[in-house]
């Protein structure tokens, strides 16, 4: 049971996501299969509440002494790169998004992808779909290269 714990909280940690998730729960034993629902639910699970409410805790932290002059840069960072990025995909948004979360890069994730659809305010709905589609894609390529990873180990032996 431990390990099924452990798996699902990795997967909601930023930054590592189910990107650590999956290939840890896996290597701990559990099969495949729950590994991947299990990270994708646990990925999944933060993503409204990010939304909702990351960009109101920045603009509050911004003024604060010792917080504000790095919750003043997430903010100015976030829109400036906002702006860029809406400026490059145009009504292409949702791609953008989905691509940004499922494309398994250092920076990229559900956690970056749905703090920077709050950022530049897109639609609540929209933005939570591509997310969840890209932590799909995200899971699919992270499933593929830890199957092939284990399956590479194991004949090896």
């Amino acid at each position: 049971m431990l390990k099924y714990l452990l798996t699902f909280l990795i997967s909601m940690v930023p930054l590592v996501e189910l990107r650590l998730g999956i290939p840890f729960g896996v290597g701990m034993g559990v099969k495949w299969q729950y590994a991947v629902l299990i990270c994708m639910i646990g990925n999944m699970l933060p993503v409204p509440f990010i939304f909702l409410f990351a960009r109101k805790i920045l603009e509050w932290g911004a003024d604060k002494p010792v917080i504000g002059k790095f919750f003043s840069w997430c903010l100015k960072k976030g829109h400036s790169g906002g702006e860029k990025l809406q400026e490059k995909a145009g009504k292409g948004m949702f791609w953008a998004l989905l691509l940004f979360v499922g494309i398994p890069l250092p920076g990229t994730g559900a956690w970056t992808g749905t703090l920077a659809a709050s950022l530049l305010d897109l639609d609540f709905k929209k933005s939570i779909l591509a997310v969840a589609c890209g932590v799909v894609l995200a899971a699919t390529i992270i499933t593929i290269l830890t199957l092939c990873g284990v399956a590479a180990f194991t004949a090896a032996k």
